[in-house]
């Protein structure tokens, strides 16, 4: 609000002037000018908008015939465009088409570009002459003109020092505003009405990877691509109309989700402001899937104790029955009805594991140590004619997940690959980064691949392509524990069939070598405690107890190897809010809290960092501080 109001009160300033005035920026696109500039050369509306280019305007002087005639007009434009590209101090006077006669004056900026002063001198060059023409005649009126001419001069100087503080203070302005909006974790941007950038900040390849940085002037769809632009282009048709909006949408380029807020600015065009909320919304679908669950074993866990009993029964009668001496018919018929409570036992008990309070719980995974592991638990399962590749694309990553619960889902997929490859083909497991934003790993096998209703349903529970030999479970289950940790699962086909899973990407933290502690702890008992595991480790202790202390001495106090923060502290903050607020050279910061792992700041610290559950014991820290991860 303030710098619209500044921004009204400079330009009503510079309308007030008799000059002319332009500021053109370093690219040679307008900034700023006054109305007597629009009138001088008739300009059309188009060209005095912020963001018109300095060779459209030229352009258009040249074929009004505002220099007179002129030959080669494309040459004309780029001789005087390559002039004004030097930034060089000038003044000249020249006279125009109309015969009125102008002086030109411009200075260059310190930020770039240049501001110029358009004089109409015409009056003054008459006089002139008439003074060289009747001097002998007119000494008198000649003191006068004189006396008029050293009046508007020492009012043209006025003008000028007006017009110097003017630049000053929009180029002071201007660096404020661009600092400011370079400091923001989002992209800002102006769009035209034709949807092309005006304004951007540097922003947009951190918020959207694979975009360039220097976008003025480009159009959309040559900046976002044709997948983003088709989903940002309703929006901002709505936005010229005046309809300001709020989206989210996921970039196929660099699979992240992006929040976008437009807003019209009452001339056609509109302000634009992307955000990265791929970590926000990866979350929010765990937490979706956690109550889910919840919501299923609060359903499920009285029917499956009473069909339990119900089986049970079942069970012990027809075991009765198989004891007694009955015909051949009989017995088959039992042995039957065994098979039958037995294969409902087992789908309870499949039941109850899908919808088990299991919550993640991230610890530091070596991913390439955690392949070959799984490559030796899974290739005694398979058999002499299945062969099983890994290929692990990630460069040794260290990342945070729940190494338990990758392991259940892996094997869970390789046994359906074993079983559709029909005991004979080659199973293969591929990992690899994308975009630094989600962990792929596909299983893929040569068999026959998914048939229509498998691809169609293979996701649901209960279904299954292997009739009484499946529960139908399986696929369904690895589903449910991939959402759980805000991950995504699709199947395809390529060359038989292919299970992609994508986990949220999450580097872990590094190692932290003996150095300075901080920890950050309300209570002055526990500080003390964990003060003196860590000297035991050989760190020096600086304490701080709640989260406006501690980012003070994050701030001040250089040298920091290592923060250990409680996750309820005092005041209103969190450990939570004190470690999102961490700068990016930050050293690694672990947690610890005495909540239950199911609590939801328990949970949502553990998306980020390793916690440590009170009370722990010095070789548990011990474990943590050497590698990054926690106690199996």
């Amino acid at each position: 609000m303030e710098f619209a109001t500044r921004d009204a009160l400079t330009r009503a300033g510079l309308n007030l002037i008799q000059q002319a005035l332009s500021i053109y920026d370093e690219d040679l696109r307008l900034v700023l000018c006054n109305r007597q500039f629009r009138e001088m050369f008739s300009l059309p509306s188009v060209l005095t908008r912020a963001g018109a280019p300095f060779e459209e305007s030229i352009r258009f002087l040249v074929e009004t015939g505002e220099y007179g005639p002129v030959e080669d007009v494309d040459a004309a434009i780029e001789e005087r465009v390559e002039q004004a590209r030097t930034f060089q101090p000038h003044y000249f006077e020249r006279t125009r088409a109309n015969g009125r006669v102008i002086s030109v004056e411009g200075a260059p900026l310190p930020q770039g570009g240049w501001v110029t002063v358009y004089t109409d001198i015409t009056d003054i060059k008459r006089q002139e002459e008439l003074l060289r023409a009747r001097s002998a005649e007119l000494s008198g009126q000649l003191l006068a003109h004189t006396e008029d001419l050293a009046a508007t001069n020492r009012k043209l100087q006025a003008t000028n020092a007006a017009l110097e503080e003017a630049r000053r203070e929009l180029t002071q302005m201007e660096a404020r505003i661009r600092l400011t909006t370079e400091m923001m974790p989002a992209h800002i941007a102006h769009i035209t009405r034709n949807e092309t950038y005006s304004y951007s900040n540097r922003r947009l390849g951190s918020i959207m990877p694979g975009r360039p940085t220097n976008i003025l002037g480009m159009h959309m769809a040559d900046v976002l691509g044709t997948q983003a632009y088709a989903a940002v282009k309703p929006y901002v048709d709505g936005a010229f109309a005046g309809r300001n909006a709020t989206f989210e949408f996921t970039d196929a380029l660099s699979s992240r989700r992006i929040r976008t807020a437009l807003t019209a600015d009452g001339e056609g065009g509109c302000y634009i402001m992307s955000m990265d909320v791929t970590e926000e919304t990866q979350t929010r679908a765990a937490l979706t899937q956690s109550r889910r669950r919840q919501l299923a074993a609060q359903v499920t866990s009285g029917m499956a104790h009473d069909f339990s009993n119900l089986l049970t029964i079942i069970l012990g009668a027809q075991f009765q029955l198989g004891k007694m001496e009955l015909a051949d018919e009989a017995h088959r018929l039992i042995r039957a009805t065994l098979a039958a409570a037995r294969r409902g036992g087992e789908l309870l008990n499949g039941l109850a594991n899908m919808t088990a309070d299991r919550r993640p719980a991230p610890t530091v995974v070596a991913l390439s140590e955690f392949l070959t592991e799984l490559a030796t638990l899974a290739r005694p399962t398979l058999g002499m004619d299945v062969t099983l590749d890994i290929l692990d694309e990630t460069e040794g990553a260290r990342l945070m997940l729940d190494a338990s619960m990758l392991q259940d889902s892996l094997l869970n997929l390789i046994l359906n690959a074993r079983d559709a490859v029909s005991g004979k083909g080659q199973v293969t497991i591929t990992a690899r980064n994308l975009q630094d934003t989600w962990l792929e790993i596909t299983v893929q096998d040569d068999g026959p691949g998914f048939t229509e209703a498998a691809l169609e349903h293979a996701l649901d529970p209960f279904f299954t392509t292997k009739g009484d030999a499946g529960t139908g479970l399986g696929l369904s289950t690895v589903y449910d524990i991939t959402q759980t940790v805000g991950g995504r699962m699709k199947v395809a086909n390529a060359r038989g069939g292919i299970v992609t899973l994508q986990l949220p990407w999450r580097p872990a933290q590094p190692a932290p070598t003996p150095g300075l502690a901080l920890v950050v702890e309300d209570s002055p008992d526990l500080r003390q405690t964990v003060r003196g595991m860590l000297r035991d480790e050989g760190y020096t202790v600086i304490e701080a107890a709640s989260v406006e202390e501690a980012r003070n001495l994050v701030a001040q106090v250089p040298g920091l190897t290592l923060i250990l923060s409680d996750i309820t502290l005092e005041g209103t903050l969190t450990g939570i809010d004190f470690f999102d607020s961490l700068p990016p050279e930050a050293p690694p910061c672990y947690m610890m809290t005495s909540l239950r792992p199911d609590h939801p700041l328990h949970a949502e610290a553990a998306q980020r960092t390793p916690v440590l559950r009170k009370p722990f014991t010095p070789k548990a820290l011990s474990h943590l501080l050497a590698t990054g991860g926690l106690p199996t």
